[in-house]
């Protein structure tokens, strides 16, 4: 692998077999006009992609374990300490 420097950071440089109808459709529907762009953008996007999967996931193992009576009770201690 061969690295490189541009104004913005590190950045490898690699060579890849693509999938060109694939890559051709999404430049299409995106508007990207280069491969390069084109990729990057969808490296960006799958990794955004599973942040929010596992954000997800998170919250559903969270909410298997909500209570919402203790819930209720917190909330309604919470807002009598509040200054009126």
């Amino acid at each position: 692998m061969l690295l490189a420097i541009n104004m913005e950071g590190l950045m490898s440089l690699t060579t890849i077999d693509l999938d060109d109808e694939a890559l051709a459709e999404a430049m299409r529907v995106s508007g990207i006009r280069s491969k390069e762009e084109a990729v990057n953008t969808a490296l960006r996007e799958f990794t955004e992609r599973h942040r929010r999967i596992a954000a997800l996931e998170h919250y559903a193992d969270v909410a298997q374990t909500w209570d919402y009576e203790s819930w209720e009770r917190r909330h309604a201690a919470e807002k009598s300490d509040r200054p009126q």
